[in-house]
């Protein structure tokens, strides 16, 4: 009984997790999706194609169900998959995503929670693992990144949340107003030595 509650609720939360950080991408000018948003070169659509190639090994090879998509050797990453090439697509990689999901979530339905897999890269403690594990792991990655988004959709217009249900009208003279306490106790609590 609780597993089948651990395993329903986690996938419902990474199902939402997903969706959020796909709408990250919403009314968003390819360059806006595309561009570099940090120092180490972090952009919207980046995050997007790299969960995707998440999804697509933890719940693929480590379970002996490779991914569908072809998916380069993980021992041969080069970051390729933390930014989009100018050849691909936005809806490439989104129907990459979309389909990386079905794939996921038939390993998930499949399985039972103690299913053992298998992860060469992870070295600590063991290599060898279960679906529980990795849907941990998975919605720890899909959450973080998420996040990121967040911040970074924030940047470029202002916009946060989750989903457009909690989207609200941006009030700038709030925000310039609590920015402005933020800033004020920060300053206070460490003053600034000339």
């Amino acid at each position: 009984m609780i597993n089948d509650f651990a395993k329903d609720n986690l996938h419902r939360r990474l199902r939402r997790d997903r969706e959020a950080l796909l709408w990250k991408l919403d009314g968003l000018s390819e360059y806006d999706a595309r561009r570099p948003l940090t120092a180490t070169g972090t952009s919207l659509l980046g995050l997007v194609k790299h969960v995707a190639g998440v999804e697509a090994r933890y719940f693929g090879e480590v379970f002996d169900r490779p991914s569908p998509e072809p998916l380069p050797r993980w021992q041969d990453h080069d970051g390729g998959d933390l930014w989009a090439a100018e050849h691909e697509t936005r809806d490439q990689i989104i129907g990459f995503y979309r389909r990386t999901w079905e794939h996921a979530d038939a390993t998930i339905e499949g399985l039972p929670l103690d299913a053992p897999g298998h992860v060469p890269w992870w070295a600590e403690p063991s290599p060898n693992t279960n679906l529980f594990a990795v849907m941990v792991h998975v919605l720890g990655e899909t959450n973080r990144h998420a996040g990121h988004a967040d911040i970074l959709r924030e940047g470029i217009d202002g916009r946060t949340g989750m989903r457009p249900e909690h989207e609200q009208q941006i009030d700038e003279e709030a925000r310039a107003a609590y920015f402005s306490k933020v800033e004020q106790a920060a300053r206070a609590a460490a003053p600034i030595k000339s």
